[in-house]
């Protein structure tokens, strides 16, 4: 379909990591995008302090790798404490090597971040910003949407798009304009959150804390650099408006920490919710990020929530816009994100009411009962061992490596050795351990994947140079020697031989008719 050159693809309400985010995967695709932001500019303070692999993969991909360099840490594990100070439960860091190519976790600096997309969102031609602008109106027909917009002096304008997203956080206009509920997890709990820098700290601690204490339940983490986080429960009878003052601040926090070696950054007083909205899109008009789900933080799991619906509906609207694939594959964006993130948010709150028991009775019992499983062995202590693979949506159930993440070996070119995402392109990717793998596809198949811009790479035999076994191993786990892959790199399907790969592509086309 030709593009009305007055009309954008995309309109975007919301320009935090995951509006950016998406707004950067989108332009690579060449896509014409508006992005509404009623702030002036990047909020100057970190919010978010922790990401995953997952994320680092994505920032990879939208060119922010310098970015990673300067202002993330590896997260150094976290050791809960129960009523007597010992450690009850225990997340360790996932020992190398690492599966995406980054340190599995990481803490962050946010204002950093979000000011490299924008940056980098800057340099497309097809990328337009609209700050300072608030969304007042939205509507949609057959052929596209309305987005109405009131800039600070009042002018107001409409701008036309294919399909919006609502990326404007937890108090969502575009979700309160569709008229979309929330579900509520039953987690309501009001937390202080202290940033401060530790001034003339030699080295960083090695540890996060969860302190699992009736008296005072709190959280510990160092950031990047001199940042550090404290994140402190309210007891019964606290008021959120005398956090304000700085005192009462200083008095909670020296519980914690020795008040005279830190400054004070920024403090918040939070209401930590478990919310889920009972619909991500509504015709031409979708949801993302805290606009959809709302997550406590003790998973740290709420800024790469947003990220992944980012890249899982980007290179889908992508396909659709350029006519590679009908629009009911978009219903797959929440048949595919609405499970995962549901099952982390449910998670996250688990491990809430674990570190905020305030009972002394049932937090001893509690201390039992985990210490227990961690010194028999039982407790999982891997955090990315918590977060599901996906289960249905746009992948090949049932056959091998469906529905997981696609590794990031390093590979080496002729002059230096690179993550292997930075080779490809963000399309559909067909990577084998041998150049026989693909050369005896049938003609079906390389029509279907000419059709759809695919990839196809060889790491092993007559292809690329893997350093190290990360690539190779992950093949004899799942016991295949190719593997279809998405744009988001998740895994479409694995194939132990040609005439298997030829019925996953078969397979694709299929789910992707009649365009294919």
């Amino acid at each position: 379909m030709p593009r009305n050159p007055d009309i954008y693809d995309v309109a975007i309400v919301g320009y935090g990591p995951a509006g950016a985010t998406f707004a950067n995967l989108l332009a690579k695709y060449d896509l014409r995008i508006a992005v509404v932001e009623q702030a002036a500019d990047v909020y100057d303070k970190p919010r978010a302090i922790t990401i995953d692999h997952e994320v680092l993969r994505v920032f990879q991909a939208c060119g922010l790798e310098e970015t990673i360099a300067a202002h993330t840490a590896p997260h150094p594990g976290t050791h809960y404490l129960g009523v007597d100070g010992g450690i009850i439960k225990k997340f360790d860091p996932m020992p190398p090597p690492f599966p995406l190519g980054w340190v599995p976790t990481a803490t962050f600096l946010q204002p950093a971040f979000e000011k490299a997309l924008r940056e980098k969102l800057a340099t497309y031609d097809k990328a337009e910003i609209f700050l300072s602008a608030q969304a007042v109106g939205i509507a949609q027909d057959d052929a596209g949407t309305a987005l109405t917009i009131k800039a600070e002096n009042g002018d107001v304008q409409t701008l036309r798009a294919r399909y919006l997203v609502g990326c404007d956080g937890a108090n969502s206009f575009v979700r309160k304009a569709l008229g979309i509920g929330l579900t509520d997890l039953a987690f309501d709990e009001w937390w202080m959150v202290v940033d401060a820098l530790e001034r003339g700290a030699t080295e960083r601690p090695e540890k996060c804390f969860q302190y699992c204490r009736p008296s005072r339940p709190g959280t510990f983490l160092p950031g990047p650099g001199e940042l550090r986080r404290w994140e402190i429960k309210l007891l019964p009878g606290e008021e959120p408006a005398t956090f304000s003052e700085r005192e009462n601040v200083l008095k909670v926090l020296a519980d914690f920490t020795d008040v005279s070696k830190v400054e004070i950054w920024r403090t918040a007083v939070y209401r930590f919710h478990a919310l889920l909205a009972q619909d991500w899109q509504v015709r031409r008009i979708f949801l993302m990020g805290d606009a959809c789900h709302q997550t406590p933080p003790f998973l740290g799991q709420g800024l790469s929530a947003g990220i992944r619906d980012a890249v899982n509906l980007a290179w889908k609207l992508a396909l659709v816009l350029r006519g590679d694939a009908p629009a009911s594959l978009l219903s797959t964006y929440r048949q595919e994100r609405a499970p995962h993130v549901g099952a982390i948010v449910a998670l996250a709150k688990d491990f809430g009411l674990i570190i905020g028991e305030l009972d002394l009775e049932k937090a001893k019992a509690r201390d039992a009962r985990l210490r227990a499983e961690l010194n028999s062995g039982k407790a999982e202590t891997i955090r990315q061992r918590f977060i599901p693979d996906l289960a249905g949506g746009l992948i090949a159930v049932g056959t091998p490596a469906a529905g997981t993440l696609f590794p990031q070996p390093l590979v080496e070119t002729a002059h230096r050795v690179v993550r292997l995402d930075d080779l490809m392109a963000p399309e559909f990717l067909l990577v084998a351990a041998s150049a026989d793998g693909l050369d005896s596809l049938s003609a079906s198949s390389n029509a279907t994947w000419n059709r759809l811009r695919g990839e196809r790479v060889v790491i092993g035999a007559g292809g690329l140079h893997e350093t190290g076994r990360l690539f190779a191993d992950w093949l004899d786990q799942h016991g295949i020697t190719v593997a279809v892959v998405r744009p988001d790199r998740a895994v479409f399907g694995g194939a132990r031989n040609t005439t298997e790969c030829n019925a996953l592509i078969a397979a694709l086309a299929q789910r992707l008719s009649p365009t294919l």
